[in-house]
């Protein structure tokens, strides 16, 4: 049995869809039914509740060889982003204990060496340290580059100013990765179980890029080639995120993470390799973009 949890999302949906059908034994964790109700239709077993409850993911990871784990995001932040972060950790890693379960295949991120000044990823560190911890479990944890799919947040902006922003160096290039790769790399860990102790790979997606060359790709399959990246301010950022309905503990860890990424701590230990280089690359993408910007 593996547990897949955030099985509604971008990378535990298309994950657990090809645990399925490969013929493995699924149960998926989510929040609403209606967003697993494909992959019931598969076979999987489903599993409703809160991630930050340790008493549901004690019963839900009961039997289960491997977990697929993750903190799913909460974009209704009551408390500090940190402090939720903690308490879906300190679920998660009890449920795992409690059960025995023997194999973790993580979804952390690039900046996850990381103990303090990376914003939610810091988050991840924590997570991680916790899983080292726990007598007997394999861990291989997926320190992923900057999701595609971040990009479809954007297209408001895109529409009502024209140009795009983030508080970014235009110089900076960052890995960025298809969710889909993501969850492929998962799937190949998941089925072979081949990794012991407590281990990491990059996920970084097809190459490096920067921002401007992020408009470039996307503004051309927009039908606006000279769509301009703009750098902004973390004042500036904070305000537009925080204007947008975001809550001010999350526009403030993004800033902070941003701030990692611009001095050059979060990718410092970062390395491209042929091994860990994926396929889906960001003109791939543009397509997808380009459909959700028509129709939006």
């Amino acid at each position: 049995m593996i547990v897949v949890t955030g099985a509604s999302g971008n990378t535990g949906h298309p994950l657990a869809e090809q645990l399925l059908k490969a013929g493995q034994a699924v149960r998926v964790i989510g929040r609403q039914a209606d967003k697993l109700a494909t992959l019931k239709a598969l076979g999987a077993e489903v599993a409703l509740g809160d991630m930050a409850d340790a008493q549901f993911l004690e019963k839900a990871f009961a039997g289960a060889t491997a977990v697929y784990a993750l903190v799913p995001p909460k974009w209704d932040l009551q408390e500090p982003w940190r402090a939720y972060q903690r308490r879906v950790s300190q679920a998660l890693t009890a449920a795992i204990e409690k059960n025995g379960v023997r194999y973790v295949v993580l979804l952390s991120s690039n900046g996850a060496h990381l103990p303090q000044g990376a914003g939610p990823v810091t988050g991840l560190h924590e997570l991680e340290e916790m899983l080292k911890q726990i007598p007997g479990l394999n861990v291989m944890s997926l320190r992923a580059g900057f999701f595609m799919q971040n990009f479809f947040g954007l297209i408001g902006m895109i529409k009502g100013l024209g140009m795009f922003g983030y508080s970014l160096r235009t110089d900076l290039k960052l890995p960025v990765v298809h969710t889909r790769d993501i969850a492929a790399v998962a799937f190949r860990y998941l089925q072979s179980l081949d990794f012991e102790g407590f281990q990491y790979v990059f996920v970084p997606g097809e190459r490096d890029l920067s921002m401007p060359e992020i408009a470039q790709v996307l503004g051309q399959a927009i039908g606006k080639p000279a769509l301009a990246y703009v750098p902004f301010s973390p004042e500036q950022a904070k305000a537009g995120m925080m204007q947008a309905g975001v809550p001010e503990t999350i526009a403030d860890g993004y800033n902070e993470l941003f701030a990692s990424l611009n001095s050059g701590d979060y990718l410092n230990d970062y390395q491209r390799t042929p091994e860990n280089t994926n396929p889906t690359s960001i003109e791939d993408f543009a397509r997808e973009f380009a459909a959700a910007y028509q129709a939006s």
